[in-house]
């Protein structure tokens, strides 16, 4: 990526996808150049969420949401210390924004960060033809990085595929952390930080746990140095079968209470011993119907993932673990959304009980951790 700050405003960008159809609008953010997979987000609010989440990394996020940054940026609601997509695209930037919370605008924080990004276009039918055709490989460019079309195309397809890809490290943790509990301490997490986001630690230490954030290359011996009571499997971006399962496998020998959320879900199915593969465009959103199969209850939920569990829905299957079943599932596709163990403490949903920007309906499932807990305690 190459960028410069001055004239994003006015600069002309054009974005060009791997399959030759391109859009012209103006540059958002910072003047360069980026690469990434092109991938739709549908939340209407908490893009400063989006922006800073670590499983957007070497992702081109394009809002479905016409009228992006009317809320600006403030220095509370970041998931982590960094914005992590590869690069924005927006309809209709907001020209002031308009909070009691802002401190700055987001095109600003853009070109802060050195985020590459594109306004003015056709959102709508970028989104459809994304839907039709699947997330694929993308360019912006804006400023010198322009050049005739044939040309950025070729450069757009030489780069790295999503699928194979192994990112975990690039965006976790190097040393731990530990988050301490709020008010009394009752029970000690080790989390493996995939790409932890930052009200993940912060909603399980309200529940009075201790959480050791980890880096994505912790070993067992790290894991169990802090005597856990449970485990941790957070999100993060690539793809989960470049992911080394050593680690989840000696917490489900151990039968210690583990729980996984979006790819810890990915590499937790993989553990089990089924499949995963790569959704044609992904979920990405605030909006999606899951059901819990366990209470059969329906809640609006936050994905983010590009991944899914290839798990059958309709039986319960047998692993080296115990016996496993699909306990959550996507009821606009059908898409494995959560596992459990029936033998052991352990589960997993592929949506995001966390989500900081709304909505709150699965916040339950840190209760449901708690509970695992306190039984293999009693």
């Amino acid at each position: 990526m190459t960028i410069s700050t001055r004239g994003a405003a006015k600069a002309p960008a054009v974005l060009v996808l791997e399959d030759g159809r391109s859009f012209r609008g103006r540059a958002y953010g910072a003047v360069g150049e980026t690469f990434g997979e092109a991938v739709f987000n549908t939340g209407m609010t908490g893009y400063q969420e989006t922006l800073t989440d670590p499983s957007y990394h070497r992702q081109v996020v394009v809002m479905t949401a016409p009228h992006v940054g009317n809320t600006g940026v403030n220095d509370e609601d970041d998931e982590s210390a960094k914005i992590w997509v590869a690069g924005y695209v927006v309809r209709d930037p907001a020209r002031i924004p308009s909070n009691w919370r802002s401190r700055r605008s987001l095109d600003d924080e853009l070109v802060k960060q050195g985020v590459v990004g594109i306004s003015g276009i056709d959102t709508r039918a970028l989104t459809r033809h994304l839907r039709e055709r699947g997330a694929m490989r993308v360019g912006i460019f804006s400023g010198e990085a322009l050049a005739d079309e044939a040309t950025l195309l070729a450069r757009v397809q030489e780069a790295p595929q999503m699928k194979g890809a192994d990112l975990s490290a690039e965006v976790a943790t190097k040393e731990t952390y530990v988050v301490p509990a709020v008010g009394e301490k009752k029970f000690t997490v080790a989390a493996i930080d995939l790409g932890i986001k930052g009200m993940t630690p912060h909603l399980m230490a309200e529940r009075g746990i201790e959480v050791h954030v980890m880096p994505a290359t912790a070993t067992a011996e790290d894991l169990y140095a802090v005597n856990p009571d449970g485990v941790f499997l957070s999100n993060g971006p690539g793809d989960p079968a470049t992911v080394d399962l050593t680690v989840i496998k000696a917490a489900l020998e151990r039968k210690t209470p583990l729980f996984g959320i979006c790819f810890g879900n990915q590499i937790l199915g993989r553990a089990l011993g089924f499949g995963t593969y790569k959704l044609k465009y992904g979920h990405r959103g605030i909006n999606q119907p899951v059901q819990d199969r366990t209470t059969g209850k329906v809640e609006i939920t936050a994905h983010n993932h590009g991944f899914a569990v290839d798990a059958p829905l309709d039986k319960v299957s047998d692993t080296p673990y115990g016996r496993a079943e699909v306990s959550h599932v996507c009821l606009n596709d059908n898409v494995v959304e959560g596992l459990q163990l029936l033998d052991q403490p352990a589960f997993s949903v592929q949506y995001h009980p966390e989500a900081a920007a709304g909505p709150h309906d699965a916040a339950y499932l840190f209760d449901r951790f708690v509970e695992l807990m306190e039984g293999q305690r009693a």
